[in-house]
């Protein structure tokens, strides 16, 4: 019995492992992009997707032939969507990037709905959202993305009566 339980315990590890293997690349690009931070320092990005990978590991008995890239992904997004949302800023990006410019909220659909490639419906499923605010939400962020707010122009220097 003992030894059965060892074997089937190798073998998620291995399955686990395999997993990562092949998609610890995307979902950290997915992550990232998520946080804006930049792709050589997001310790934020990180540490949302070893949460989520851990989430994925303790369940993955349970998947049943679920998608285990659709599990993390799904619980990447909940966990950003509750950490940005009911924190208030804990996912505020540092200036800069093509995503700073984004709420948490626009960037997350921005990237659910474009990089990842998820449905309308499921996005908006998965935020508890109507699917038009979804729409309205990533035609935002589109072109906020495509078409930044410009600087504020520089201001007149004052000069000093001679």
């Amino acid at each position: 019995m003992r030894e059965r339980h060892a074997v089937r315990g190798a073998r998620r590890d291995r399955e686990f492992e395999a997993f990562v293997a092949g998609a610890a690349g995307r979902l950290t690009r997915t992550a990232t992009l998520l946080t804006a931070e930049p792709p050589n320092a997001n310790p934020r990005a990180r540490r949302l997707l070893t949460h989520a990978l851990a989430h994925t590991y303790a369940t993955w008995d349970r998947l049943r032939g679920e998608d285990p890239y659709d599990r993390t992904r799904q619980h990447l997004a909940v966990r950003f969507a509750r950490g940005a949302w009911h924190h208030h800023g804990l996912f505020r990006p540092e200036p800069g990037g093509v995503l700073g410019g984004l709420s948490p909220q626009e960037r997350l659909i921005l990237v659910l709905r474009l990089y990842e490639g998820v449905a309308e419906e499921q996005t908006a499923a998965l935020l508890g959202l109507p699917a038009e605010r979804v729409r309205a939400i990533c035609a935002r962020a589109m072109a906020t993305v495509l078409h930044p707010p410009r600087e504020a122009a520089p201001g007149v220097a004052e000069v000093a009566p001679s």
